[in-house]
């Protein structure tokens, strides 16, 4: 059924001539979690259903396990705004806004350091999707991912990927404080009252699955003001579709 879906997609892509198959590092709580590298060396056994051999347009790709370590160059190009909310070849929903990528042989859910050759610019992706089907391309990324390292304009770029991790777990070892997280959160309420902020948190505990309340004390006019965030957002431009289509009223975005 997934590959039908990716035929479906690759199709769209040759009728519209887009520069890229646009086709979930998914920032969730155990996206970045370390562990020690021996305990997650290779990625046997991982994901068995989606390392059977496939095809498309004639060729047949034989997905293959690797190991932390190792490394490829190639161009990448990324997929966006027509493709969010579709399905992945793994099941999940394709969000534009979470890290991750879409290859043709790596097992799903491996994680990649990608860097980006032109300007040494590099991210943390996660693999749910099959692709990019376009010779000479490895690796197809993420809207967010695009962004982070300056290809959306040129629509593709030269880079490096690394294998550090599987299943949203990476390499202790592989772990870069260069690598640039979410920095985005909207603030929905601000109370000169502790308790009212954080009854008003609790009320906004989890958002639509991802977004999460946090009270932040601080001080105006001489007087404590507790203010009231949702904080999960990966891109400004994300934090703004929340505020358009489900935010609360009165609610606007701060950069951290």
């Amino acid at each position: 059924m997934y590959i039908k879906s990716l035929i479906f997609v690759l199709a769209v892509f040759i009728f519209t001539g887009c520069s890229s198959r646009q086709y979930v590092y998914s920032g969730g709580s155990n996206s970045n979690k370390a562990q020690p590298s021996g305990e997650i060396k290779n990625s046997a056994n991982m994901h068995r259903a989606t390392m059977r051999p496939y095809t498309v347009l004639g060729k047949k790709y034989y997905p293959t396990e690797v190991s932390i370590g190792d490394s490829f160059s190639g161009i990448a190009s990324w997929y966006g705004p027509n493709f969010h909310n579709k399905l992945t070849s793994n099941g999940e929903y394709y969000n534009m806004y979470d890290m991750t990528a879409a290859h043709k042989t790596l097992p799903m859910n491996t994680m990649l350091k990608v860097t980006s050759l032109e300007n040494n610019k590099q991210i943390i992706v996660r693999i749910n999707d099959r692709g990019p089907f376009v010779k000479s391309r490895i690796i197809d990324l993420s809207n967010a991912a695009a962004h982070r390292i300056d290809m959306v304009k040129k629509g593709t770029a030269p880079v490096r990927i690394e294998v550090i991790g599987f299943n949203g777990v990476i390499g202790v070892d592989s772990v870069e404080k260069s690598v640039v997280l979410g920095n985005y959160r909207v603030q929905i309420g601000a109370f000169r009252n502790k308790n009212g902020a954080y009854l008003y948190a609790k009320k906004y505990s989890v958002v639509n699955g991802r977004y999460h309340s946090k009270v932040v004390k601080g001080e105006k006019d001489g007087i404590a003001l507790y203010r009231v965030f949702l904080t999960g957002f990966k891109s400004e431009g994300e934090a703004r579709d929340f505020k358009s289509q489900d935010g609360v009223q009165g609610s606007f975005i701060v950069r951290e």
